[in-house]
């Protein structure tokens, strides 16, 4: 068996990494980790199961692959929202960036962070775990920008830089699972707009009103 697995790793690959990376994040997307066998995932990419191991190793690290592909692609709008020059702005992109990214025409609905965290079994716990870390720096990211905001007089002094951005979070992850169970874009559109209001009224709005001290 190891003899057969170098031999493999020794030919030329014949086919395109990104490619096949792209179908396994889409069938994860659609149907979770647990819901897919490797299997499933080699018929859907069009390789072998040598030339998964080979190429990505086991089910986890290409799940860990295809996690970092998503980020950076499809929920790519998380890392470019921290570059708005508002508070406002930021919580404005994250939001919308969700409910574009959870009903994409032709895509699978919701995003794929929340169809694997539906995941309750042991099996799932690797790919449970890597979604826990996932979205605990993604909150941290934001965390740390609406601190700056705080730095920067864009939010009150008394502002929770960490409240703010749970709840932001909070809302995005919201918007996948409704997106996931059926809601349509302009309704989800309505949810983060409502959002957005809230969490306006919660900090950004006091900073037009001026500070004492």
């Amino acid at each position: 068996m190891a003899g057969s697995r170098s031999v493999v790793m020794g030919r030329p690959r014949e086919f395109d990494v990104d490619e096949v990376l792209e179908c396994a994040m889409q069938v994860f997307w659609e149907r979770g980790y647990e819901g897919v066998s490797l299997t499933d995932l080699t018929k859907a990419m069009g390789i072998t199961k040598p030339s998964l191991y080979a190429a990505f190793g086991d089910k986890k690290e290409l799940f860990r692959k295809a996690l970092e592909r998503y980020t950076e692609g499809p929920a790519d709008y998380g890392t470019r929202a921290l570059e708005e020059p508002t508070a406002r702005g930021v919580a404005e992109a994250i939001l919308r960036g969700a409910v574009r990214t959870t009903t994409r025409p032709g895509g699978p609905a919701g995003c794929l962070g929340v169809q694997v965290a539906l995941a309750s079994s042991e099996a799932g716990r690797p790919a449970h775990d890597m979604l826990v870390e996932w979205r605990n720096t993604s909150a941290l990211r934001v965390e740390e920008r609406f601190q700056r905001a705080v730095d920067e007089d864009d939010l009150p002094r008394d502002a929770d830089p960490r409240r703010l951005a749970q709840y932001v979070m909070t809302v995005a992850f919201g918007i996948a699972v409704q997106a996931a169970s059926g809601l349509g874009r302009d309704e989800l559109q309505d949810i983060a707009d409502t959002a957005l209001e809230c969490w306006l009224q919660n900090g950004v709005r006091r900073t037009h009103t001026g500070r004492s001290g």
